[in-house]
């Protein structure tokens, strides 16, 4: 006889007010018989709001544990029951706990399911008012300044709009390092309390972005960021070099130099600066 194996739900939660949750949603936490939550206070809390009685067994999957969780949420279900993960805002898997769970389940045979909702990342995209035909979800940017630096060096020549999610906390230093990446005049858009009393779109060019939020921002944030433009001026390394030595030798400091060189051709500092220094090296 085969075992009858649970299903896998992933579940979509409100980014800010109650009332976008779905009616499946709703249908779905009052019959799990096991609901994962990253917060369980917050899915209580979100239970009461829609007026939901829960008679699952709750437990907590978060960061912390989402790694030892995983084997009692996969028993579960290949003992039959069905397992319904949500986390506190948003889909399972993206920036939060739930990719473990879903690999372990598909390796297993297990049946995964999607309860469809508010997303952060698509939100923030619609209203940034920046392309939206092909775009990139980059998650939280490193933390440390140096890993930081190099992972928006690597993105500097990405051509799709990219989503972020970042603290308020380091959100100014994240908006001045992709200014200094991806140049100060590149578009953005920083997306705050998203749905929510308070939410704020502010839109502007990095450069503008960064020194606004040096006064402070609270709250959830998401960002947007346009693509790297169509190169519109010197493109290959021997001209980009070239072009900073000429204005070097009439004066101009090479940092600064770098930095007009491409500005005025629409090329990240780092690209100008890597050409600069092969020029250097070449014999």
């Amino acid at each position: 006889m085969a075992c009858v194996m649970g299903t896998l739900v992933l579940a979509a939660a409100p980014i800010g007010r109650p009332e976008d949750a779905s009616a499946r949603l709703r249908t779905a936490l009052a019959d799990a018989p096991v609901i994962a939550a990253e917060d369980t206070r917050r899915l209580r809390r979100l239970a009461g709001d829609l007026g939901v009685p829960l008679t699952a067994r709750i437990v907590s999957y978060h960061d912390q544990n989402e790694k030892a969780r995983a084997d009692e949420l996969m028993a579960e279900l290949l003992a039959g029951r069905d397992v319904l993960v949500i986390t506190d805002a948003g889909m399972p898997g993206v920036s939060d706990p739930g990719y473990r769970l879903v690999r372990a389940a598909v390796a297993e045979g297990v049946p995964v399911s999607v309860l469809p909702g508010p997303s952060a990342v698509t939100t923030a995209l619609v209203v940034s008012g920046l392309p939206t035909d092909r775009f990139c979800f980059e998650g939280f940017p490193p933390r440390k300044p140096g890993e930081r630096a190099r992972r928006l060096d690597a993105l500097a020549d990405e051509p799709r709009t990219m989503v972020f999610f970042e603290s308020p906390r380091r959100l100014p230093a994240t908006l001045t390092a992709m200014a200094d990446a991806f140049g100060a005049d590149r578009p953005a858009a920083v997306c705050r309390e998203l749905t929510k009393t308070y939410e704020e779109i502010r839109r502007g060019t990095l450069g503008e972005l960064a020194a606004w939020a040096q006064g402070g921002v609270l709250g959830e944030i998401t960002l947007v960021v346009g693509g790297a433009p169509e190169p519109e001026g010197l493109s290959d390394p021997a001209e980009l070099a070239a072009a900073v030595a000429a204005r070097e030798d009439a004066g101009t400091p090479r940092k600064q130099a770098i930095a007009e060189i491409a500005k005025e051709n629409g090329a990240p500092k780092r690209v100008v600066y890597d050409a600069v220094v092969q020029a250097r090296k070449a014999p």
